[in-house]
């Protein structure tokens, strides 16, 4: 194989959701393709959206995507901190894959000499396993209040002196002043690390923007290396909730056979489990924010959290509960993940105020468990066997699955419930114990496990147990590649990407 100089390039934004976490990511595709062995490497992430690695440790699903796209394992020194919000002011912070603690932001800032050495050493491991890597920074680059302990955009590309291009989005207007504002906000050594821009979500024809690009370029004495056009066929798992925020996740498509309805909760986590959902034809996948939205579903899904307590809170005000029992009244499923497995027993304890300030509250009883959330956080990787029966009849067997399990909690059956899956594989390690809990009907089921529907046997036989007619099995990961490759061909398409390239190695 042809050896490489050592290489490495650094994405800055103008800004959260400019498409940092898409562009770094066929960059990564695209180096990879060169023949690069390549990283990516974000020093913090902030996300709900989480994954377990097959040593047991959690990390952001950007980077996960991002190693994908390179065909690594992910490892959490490609994320060393992951800041999980838990409250209207406090997160989880999570370093190198373990929980840091719990803090506020302000306390959170004062770690900042504890956390970045250990920044440092994950990125310094890397360096040594990779010949290039491929930085992101987040949200904005010159958030100047936050500047002194923010080490994940300029302060990281000083520290390892990787070339930086800012990354702005046009489509949500204010280009010229985004980019030519964080330029004159930052210093003249900080300054010396940005070697250009690109701009990203172009809608129209590019010729019409030509005299903007020669205006940028002469008022920061930087190149625009290209205009990334809008687009919207391209779909790879999300960063963050931005994206649910705003309307952009979940569809009703027209020939649909299934339709399934994910609760929109206040605190929704891990809800990149439905992407292979949402990716198959004829299933409308959507995400309710009123309880009026489910009725036509013929499967509602309680998804992960990060408060189980308050999100459980939040549907019994906001009228979710009756419309749950009035859903599964009617003969419909209904299925819990995580959080949603715990709320759909009879009581969730919190005895250390893991998450809450209630010490206990009732479950909406679908299923005969209680639970206790606990200090220590589960991170576990699992392979094991559905125990659905509907499910294992239509392949006349038992069907194997993957995934990961991310909580807090134990939940304890009170009576002699189905289990949902038996777990063969623990980390790697043959085991033997059950997950999950399920109705006599199966009607009603509940699992620990992320990333059930990623595998496809599984998925397919779900989807035709509930309404979908036969077809070929839907290969999520081949899915997946195609759209990494969509993504590398746009990005080279509309950006002079060996320019970038060129200008790095000179850095090295």
């Amino acid at each position: 194989m042809k050896k490489y100089s050592p290489l490495q390039i650094m994405f800055l934004g103008t800004g959260s959701d400019v498409g940092k976490s898409v562009i770094a990511g066929g960059f990564c595709r695209i180096l990879y393709k060169q023949g690069y062995k390549v990283a990516p490497f974000k020093a913090q992430n902030m996300a709900l959206n989480s994954f377990v690695t097959m040593d047991g440790r959690e990390m952001g699903r950007a980077q996960v995507f991002q190693a994908m796209a390179t065909g690594i394992p992910p490892e959490s020194d490609m994320n060393p901190v992951l800041l999980k919000p838990s409250g209207s002011s406090s997160s989880q912070i999570i370093v190198q894959g373990r929980v840091f603690g719990d803090a506020t932001s302000i306390n959170y800032y004062n770690m900042i000499e504890q956390i970045f050495p250990r920044v440092l050493e994950s990125y310094s491991r890397l360096k040594k396993k990779y010949n290039a890597l491929v930085l992101e920074g987040a949200g904005s680059t010159a958030e100047i209040n936050l500047k002194k302990s923010d080490f994940v955009n300029i302060q990281m590309a000083k520290t390892v002196q990787a070339p930086a291009v800012i990354i702005a989005d046009i489509d949500r207007g204010g280009v010229f002043a985004s980019l030519i504002g964080t330029m004159n906000l930052l210093t003249r050594k900080e300054k010396k690390l940005i070697i250009g821009f690109i701009i990203n979500k172009f809608r129209g024809d590019k010729t019409l923007f030509e005299d903007g690009i020669k205006f940028i370029e002469r008022k920061t004495k930087r190149p625009v290396f290209g205009v990334v056009p809008y687009f919207q066929d391209i779909h790879l798992p999300e960063e963050d909730s931005v994206a649910l925020q705003r309307g952009k996740k979940g569809s009703i498509k027209d020939n649909e056979e299934v339709r399934i309805a994910v609760i929109h909760l206040p605190f929704i986590s891990n809800y990149t489990d439905f992407d292979p959902l949402e990716a198959e034809e004829k299933v409308s996948l959507i995400y309710a924010r009123q309880p009026d939205e489910i009725g036509k579903s013929s499967v509602v899904i309680i998804p992960g959290t990060k408060n189980t307590i308050e999100d459980l809170i939040w549907m019994e005000k906001n009228g979710f509960v009756r419309a749950l029992k009035k859903h599964v009244k009617e003969g419909k499923t209904l299925i819990g993940i995580c959080g949603g497995y715990q709320m759909l027993g009879n009581s969730i304890k919190d005895p250390y105020g893991v998450e809450s300030k209630h010490k206990k509250i009732r479950g909406l009883s679908f299923l005969n468990i209680d639970t206790v959330l606990e200090k220590e956080k589960k991170l576990i990787r699992i392979q094991g066997k559905c125990r659905i029966s509907g499910i294992n009849s239509m392949d006349n067997g038992d069907i194997t699955v993957e995934g990961y399990e991310i909580h807090m909690g134990t939940s304890r059956k009170i009576s002699s419930l189905k289990p949902c899956f038996t777990i063969t594989l623990r980390n790697a390690v043959p085991e033997n114990y059950n997950d999950g809990s399920i109705s006599e009907d199966e009607k009603v089921w509940g699992t620990y496990i992320h990333g059930l529907f990623e595998n496809d046997d599984f998925r397919t036989l779900f989807l035709a147990v509930h309404g979908r007619k036969a077809s070929r099995i839907f290969r999520y990961r081949s899915y997946l590649e195609t759209h990494f490759d969509k993504l590398t061909s746009l990005i080279e398409e509309n950006v002079d990407v060996q320019r970038i390239i060129n200008i790095a190695k000179c850095f090295c």
